[in-house]
């Protein structure tokens, strides 16, 4: 194939999946989905938005000065300090982009920006001009393009693509297109812009409608040779594309599409529950490629056909995602060679040696809880592991749960708060409730719990249970993890974990503006 049949993939995951609420992520976890998506062979990651928190630069320029294979990507408004600062994240880039945006559909100039076509029209050629001085590579967005109209549209991308963009994106911000209208759209800029052979032109769509991958897959047949997508989905409202679906429709239907992309599709599960483990947004089990039941049969019909001939009833092989690619049992005999050749087989690298002992350490204490541990049990356990690196202001040190029938539960515990102890009892209308109570007898914090959510990692009685603790306090929210085969104690984990991330510099939302 050419080089014009290739699709770029272009994850988002850092920066449009974390404006789901409560998907926060540290700086640590946002380069470890880096190191997975860059393992995946992803072409382009958009690590986050850098103006809009010292946070948010801090872990931009960790991704850039990281990630090797990969386009590290920052966004930016088109605005003179956004540009400048998305150039200073992005410094130690192997291979770096500035993707900066402007509003361009009628409702948005008059309401949001209130200012007129042609005002736009200079900002974003002055904003082009200024990234390309900085960055060799700029991506060019008109914000809200499915509602903007076809001639103002013609008109700002061939200015921009004569700044010096090179690329060109097309995003249908608010999730109103419909395939054919979309394709259409794409299709007419193609052929109406004098310079558009100049630049790749990019498609980012929600999923408002359920629509997002069909809008993105309609676009690539009218010749728009970017996708940007995120792992899982995840993003703001209902959320983007989902890259696992857009690159397993690309290689499974190559019949149609004729084009591919060069992501190594073997590495998608894995790359799935880590962002699932770390946002604590767990995939529902009908999902697409990575759902607990994408390969599962429970028809006889369908069963008896698979086990004749595969093809019959899948139209993709499991392996070729991830699943049930690795046989090798870990358990309480494993030794420390197997378990760090594991997790390097699973895209986990651990910072350093005093990381790989502690998960090392609570790998053999879950073996002597279960007897097999599964590829989710260590994503889990390492997560668990990375968790005690934020800094602990709580910490777990005993706890200690009596429910009854008829009576009403009773939680006592002992927190180590800042290098003392302290023990606190109390009584709820359930177990974890009465934890969760005798956490706030000591922390006081006045946070809102948001949500609270357990979620068995494995199959069987003795599957780890993962639990998201999401707070809200003063308009910020932070999402904590906890995994224990006892319910109760990861509960507690996840709690005092959302506790300690509220104890970090507070972050402004990313949502500075949305593409």
């Amino acid at each position: 194939m050419s080089s014009n049949d290739r699709v770029i993939i272009f994850d988002t995951t850092l920066r449009d999946g974390e404006q789901s609420p409560g998907a926060s992520m540290t700086g640590e976890e946002k380069l470890r989905i880096a190191k997975a998506l860059e393992r995946l062979k992803v072409d382009v990651i958009e690590a986050g938005f850098a103006i809009a928190s010292p946070g948010d630069f801090a872990a931009v320029k960790a991704v850039a000065d990281h990630i090797k294979d990969s386009t590290v990507c920052s966004l930016a408004r088109a605005v003179d300090a956004d540009i400048e600062r998305a150039a200073e994240a992005l410094a130690g880039a192997n291979s770096g982009r500035i993707h900066t945006f402007i509003a361009t559909s009628p409702i948005h100039m008059q309401y949001k920006l209130r200012m007129q076509p042609d005002q736009v029209v200079e900002q974003a050629v002055r904003a082009v001009t200024k990234a390309r001085n900085l960055c060799a590579d700029v991506e060019f967005s008109c914000e809200d393009a499915g509602r903007s109209e076809i001639d103002f549209l013609c008109r700002i991308i061939e200015a921009a693509i004569d700044a010096g963009a090179r690329t060109i994106n097309i995003p249908d911000t608010v999730g109103y297109a419909i395939p054919h209208q979309y394709a259409e759209t794409i299709r007419l800029l193609l052929e109406r812009i004098p310079n558009a052979d100049k630049a790749v032109f990019s498609v980012h769509c929600h999923n408002d409608l359920g629509l997002a991958v069909a809008n993105s897959l309609a676009a690539v047949v009218a010749g728009a040779r970017q996708v940007e997508c995120t792992i899982n989905g995840l993003g703001e409202r209902a959320g983007n594309a989902a890259l696992e679906e857009i690159v397993m429709a690309i290689k499974t239907r190559q019949d149609l599409l004729d084009v591919h992309t060069r992501i190594e599709t073997e590495h998608i599960l894995s790359a799935s529950r880590l962002v699932s483990g770390i946002t604590g947004f767990p995939v529902q089990p009908n999902k697409a490629i990575v759902g607990a039941n994408a390969f599962a049969h429970e028809s006889g019909i369908h069963q008896d056909g698979v086990l004749k001939h595969r093809e019959t009833y899948e139209i993709m092989s499991a392996q070729s995602v991830g699943w049930n690619a690795n046989k090798m049992v870990m358990g309480k005999h494993s030794g420390r060679a197997a378990f760090r050749a594991r997790l390097e087989e699973l895209g986990i690298v651990l910072p350093g040696e005093g990381e790989l002992n502690a998960a090392f350490a609570r790998f053999k204490e879950l073996a002597d809880k279960k007897h097999e541990i599964f590829d989710e049990d260590l994503q889990a356990l390492v997560s668990d592991t990375l968790a005690e690196d934020v800094q602990e202001h709580f910490k777990l040190v005993t706890l200690e749960v009596a429910s009854k029938t008829g009576e009403v539960p009773d939680a006592k515990l002992v927190l180590n708060v800042d290098g003392n102890e302290q023990a606190a009892s109390a009584q709820g209308s359930g177990p974890v409730d009465a934890t969760f109570k005798a956490i706030e007898s000591v922390a006081n914090s006045g946070a809102t719990l948001q949500l609270y959510s357990v979620n068995a990692i494995t199959k069987g009685t003795d599957s780890q249970g993962e639990v998201t603790v999401r707070l809200e306090k003063g308009g910020r929210i932070v999402n904590g993890n906890g995994a224990d085969t006892d319910i109760v104690v990861a509960s507690a984990k996840a709690y005092l974990n959302a506790l300690n991330l509220m104890q970090v510099g507070a972050k402004a939302h990313p949502q500075v503006a949305g593409v």
